[in-house]
């Protein structure tokens, strides 16, 4: 499983604790998604950092989206682009072993796989902003 499938994991993870508001248990989330799509045992401590991680520091996460996604709500953007960017943001800040001009190609592809029709273009403009503003 490459890393991509890793990120691509750990936004359905998000997308499911986003829509349910369950964060008590997420760890057995993990679980049950790595069990049900075959994710080998190798993968989970990525995934499990990603998604950890960006739940650890949604609040400043999301501070960062409003302020760069002027015309936008958190709320107004569909659940899909809003965790790909909280994906995307942690890696660029707190990954840093991880260049963020990969994050960036990677939310992309991310976003055209998962999104709707702008997702990818709205996606870029505001991580091409963070990025711009935050490198490493």
């Amino acid at each position: 499983m490459s890393r991509r499938t890793a990120r691509e994991t750990a936004l359905q993870v998000l997308y499911q604790i986003d829509l349910t508001g369950e964060t008590n248990n997420v760890v057995s989330i993990i679980e049950n998604w790595a069990n049900e799509f075959a994710v080998p045992p190798k993968n989970l401590p990525f995934i499990n950092q990603l998604v950890v991680g960006t739940l650890d520091n949604k609040k400043d996460i999301d501070n960062k989206i409003q302020s760069y996604a002027h015309e936008w709500s958190l709320d107004r953007m569909s659940v899909v682009d809003r965790n790909i960017m909280r994906l995307a943001i942690y890696e660029m800040l707190y990954c840093t072993e991880i260049p963020q001009k990969v994050t960036l190609n990677e939310a992309i592809e991310i976003a055209k796989k998962f999104g709707g029709e702008d997702s990818a273009r709205f996606i870029n403009g505001i991580l091409d902003k963070i990025m711009s503003t935050t490198e490493k």
